[in-house]
């Protein structure tokens, strides 16, 4: 159904955003700094993820697509993360249309029109070469999937493929991106999210190389790969206007002008947006009177949530940490020759995460959620305190929180942390990955360490945990059952609950049994190395037979000893 998928990928879409926020960022060095492109984006996306996690199990696609024009409303941050959230409400509001048991190309092609319609109101003046005009490559490539009457699957890989060659294609539309050697930030962020949202979706395993610079205009035209360093700018003069305002605004009445709000932003400054329904609106212009601004709308109603940015000031300290970064890359290239690139400090940033992982599935679905460092270990296979202090270096971030994911690995994490100053290190008393995956969708990186650490830590307590393994000696489960060596142990929340022959029966078994105590809507799943591909698919059929109503995110974990790990939420 198309709600599931929407409140399923639409997270894993954001975090993915999130742990690229960065990198986005980086490339918004021209011509007006309005904020961080990554980050604003990243927080609007976050909003909507709060409100989607806030509707209850039953809800269908009409609540959902309130719930996301909702959150990106009041979650948007600048110029990108209102125009962000505009596409949101349109593609949403489309979908509520669609058979939600029978998504069609031609629904996908009218829910991206509707997106287009929105978000080309919301802008006064489009220009070329930004997120819109991806947005408008896009739409028009779901059309013709359309009009072929593609498969869903097939029109989603394609839209992926035609939003990064339309980012690709963005420096040859705004000549300031060829000059800085740069793809449109807020264009790539979009892909970013598109990207994501679509692997999730349709449970894609890899993703499309592609780096947000440019090279020559053949290697560019050429293929979607196409890279070259970042190159520094530092020659930004700055812009005719200084301050960067954003703000939510509720008018008193039904009587409130639009039209005639929004032409006076337009002669306080530019980049004026004026979006939303009577009577709350999102509110965001680039003027050298901000006090003007705010009087103006004080007329009509209130404002709340104002946040007002010195866009001189951003330039200058984005100029400075671009430079530092470089700089630290350009050493770390000796540091390099004496040590592998395996244990080379990462780039520096303001928030990182290490987390432990026993197999390669589980590492690779923890770095997609935002890990930076993925340590080695599980059951039998500790890391030490030394191991864990060597990867918090290694994020080489002003604040780290590590995930042990694992009961007895947590002591060793505390310890760790107590090896750096105060207030830098904090640890989530995770105790297996599925719990991981919770707390990294509670992350706010405006929080505070501790703040973080508490959500974190109230995230994982929605989490049910089961594990499959194998008894290496003689003993007895919870309700007294006896126990031999070489017995399939179905263990819940570190109680050994069931015991049996073969993995299939008794993860079925405490999978009945968990949903008996307590409903619950979704079940990640993760097969270990042990478990093969054509076992657990029948594995994966006969919970979906037994549990019709419960949604299975099944994932190659390649973790060794316990061939089943999963959490129902």
């Amino acid at each position: 159904m198309i709600f599931s998928v929407v409140r399923k990928c639409f997270p894993v879409a954001a975090q993915v955003v999130a742990t690229k926020a960065e990198d986005i960022n980086k490339l918004n060095v021209f011509p007006v700094p309005d904020g961080d492109t990554g980050t604003n984006m990243s927080l609007t996306l976050g909003t909507v993820v709060g409100e989607l996690n806030a509707l209850p199990a039953d809800s269908n696609m009409d609540a959902i697509a309130k719930a996301i024009t909702h959150g990106s409303l009041m979650g948007a941050r600048g110029n990108s993360g209102v125009i962000t959230s505009q596409i949101l409400r349109g593609v949403a509001e489309g979908l509520v249309e669609a058979d939600e048991n029978n998504l069609s190309s031609a629904d996908i092609a009218r829910a991206f029109q509707r997106g287009q319609k929105i978000a080309f109101q919301a802008v006064r003046k489009p220009v070329e070469g930004t997120i819109l005009t991806v947005l408008r490559d896009v739409t028009t490539k779901a059309g013709e999937c359309a009009a072929a009457k593609m498969s869903v699957e097939d029109t989603l890989n394609s839209l992926v493929v035609e939003a990064y060659e339309s980012v690709a294609r963005t420096p040859d539309l705004l000549p300031v991106l060829k000059e800085n050697g740069v793809v449109d930030s807020g264009a790539f962020g979009f892909a970013t999210f598109m990207e994501a949202f679509v692997n999730c979706a349709l449970g894609n395993d890899t993703t499309l190389d592609f780096s947000p610079t440019v090279v020559s205009d053949d290697e560019a035209k050429a293929h979607v790969q196409a890279q070259v360093a970042i190159e520094l700018n530092d020659d930004w003069e700055g812009s005719e206007f200084r301050y960067c305002n954003e703000f939510l605004f509720q008018a008193n009445d039904e009587t409130f002008d639009e039209v005639a709000a929004l032409k006076f932003l337009s002669t306080m400054g530019d980049c004026e947006l004026l979006v939303g329904d009577n009577p709350t609106y999102k509110v965001h212009v680039h003027s050298n009177n901000p006090d003007q601004v705010l009087k103006y709308m004080l007329q009509y109603g209130q404002v709340f949530n104002v946040f007002i940015h010195n866009m001189d000031l951003e330039a200058q300290e984005r100029t400075e940490k671009i430079a530092s970064d470089q700089q630290a890359a350009q050493s770390g290239k000796t540091t390099q020759e004496k040590t592998s690139a395996e244990d080379a400090v990462l780039p520096h940033k303001e928030l990182g995460f290490v987390a432990v992982a026993a197999g390669d599935g589980e590492a690779d679905i923890l770095k997609s959620l935002g890990v930076d460092v993925v340590v080695s270990g599980g059951q039998t296979m500790n890391p030490s305190t030394a191991d864990i202090i060597a990867a918090v270096k290694k994020v080489n971030a002003d604040t780290v929180i590590v995930l042990p994911n694992n009961s007895n690995i947590r002591m060793t994490a505390e310890a760790a942390s107590g090896a750096f100053d105060e207030g830098t290190v904090g640890v989530v008393p995770t105790k297996t990955v599925p719990q991981a995956f919770a707390a990294l969708f509670a992350v706010d990186p405006d929080a505070s360490l501790a703040e973080m650490v508490e959500a974190m830590t109230e995230a994982i307590s929605t989490v049910r945990d089961g594990e499959v393994t194998t008894a290496v000696r003689d003993s007895a489960a919870a309700d007294g059952t006896p126990i031999h060596n070489g017995d399939v142990l179905g263990i819940v929340q570190g109680v050994i609950e069931a015991v049996g022959t073969n993995v299939h029966d008794v993860t079925l078994d405490i999978i009945n049994r968990m949903q008996q105590q307590e409903e619950g809507d979704t079940l990640t799943i993760l097969a270990g190395s042990d478990m093969s591909d054509e076992e657990f698919e029948a594995l994966c059929a006969a919970i979906e037979e037994a549990q019709p109503d419960l949604e299975i995110d099944a994932q190659r974990g390649g973790q060794p000893l316990y061939p089943i790990i999963f959490s129902i939420e």
